[in-house]
């Protein structure tokens, strides 16, 4: 049995309302701070909160739009997003403010704390993680991605799992090659999974779909089946696979 409330904090200017779960009890949890991609905070994140809370962990969605989603708006949705991602410091305060949210639930474990990020959300979770943030686990799928810079990783104890789509436009494999390189040269734990023939999104379930991942969870939700750019496409095998991949990360580091 797992337990769900909303959570308000004020970040970027904005009061803004995250999505917990964690397991009935008093504790104490290991826990996961999520990261959502540039839509906004919607049911396939506070899912794999659900998801994570019933593995045992305190999970919290945070929520970078004050409560506004972008669905079917890709202008209005980049318009937000593109100066967010120009902004390290802008989404370490960001991520960092979910952090102390997550951490100041009580049965929060704080020394067993890793985070998850989709698209942009991925970026906000590698910057907090850059600051030095006490994070034991990183997993990105489809990050937005920092400057490669070896010295701005080094001491930065968390491993990393960085997954995209062999056909993804926005997140390459090229790119997340690069970025293990500078990963590897400041002596990080990291491994990358690159998805053949999944695209952006590729978690993200079309309406009515009959697919679903290997908790039986939701596999998304019906507003991304609406491509925001070219190269967005669901993948249902793979998405159960990078779930799956998150798992035991999580699961080997925490």
């Amino acid at each position: 049995m797992i337990v769900t409330r909303e959570v308000a904090y004020n970040v970027d200017g904005q009061t803004t309302t995250a999505h917990l779960a964690h397991p009935d009890g008093v504790g104490p949890w290991p826990a996961v701070l999520i990261g959502h991609d540039g839509i906004g905070l919607e049911d396939y994140q506070r899912g794999r909160a659900d998801l994570l809370a019933k593995h045992g962990y305190a999970a919290l969605a945070l929520d970078y739009h004050a409560g506004r989603t972008y669905f079917g708006q890709p202008q209005a949705m980049l318009d937000r997003v593109l100066p967010l991602l120009s902004d390290p410091a802008r989404m370490q305060a960001i991520g960092r403010a979910g952090l102390d949210a997550l951490l100041a639930v009580a049965g929060v474990d704080g020394e067993r704390v890793a985070a998850l990020g989709y698209g942009a959300g991925g970026r906000i979770v590698l910057e907090l993680a850059r600051t030095g943030a006490p994070l034991a686990a990183v997993a990105v799928v489809h990050p937005g991605l920092p400057e490669p810079r070896a010295d701005d990783w080094t001491g930065v104890s968390a491993a990393f799992l960085l997954c995209t789509g062999s056909q993804d436009p926005l997140c390459t494999p090229a790119q997340l090659l690069d970025f293990g390189s500078v990963l590897q040269d400041a002596g990080a734990d990291w491994r990358i999974t690159v998805y053949g023939g999944a695209q952006h999104a590729f978690w993200a379930a079309p309406p009515h779909s009959s697919g679903a991942n290997i908790d039986d969870g939701p596999t998304g939700t019906p507003e991304h089946a609406v491509a925001t750019v070219p190269g967005v496409g669901y993948h249902g095998a793979h998405a159960a696979r990078a779930w799956s991949a998150i798992l035991t990360l999580f699961d080997d580091a925490l």
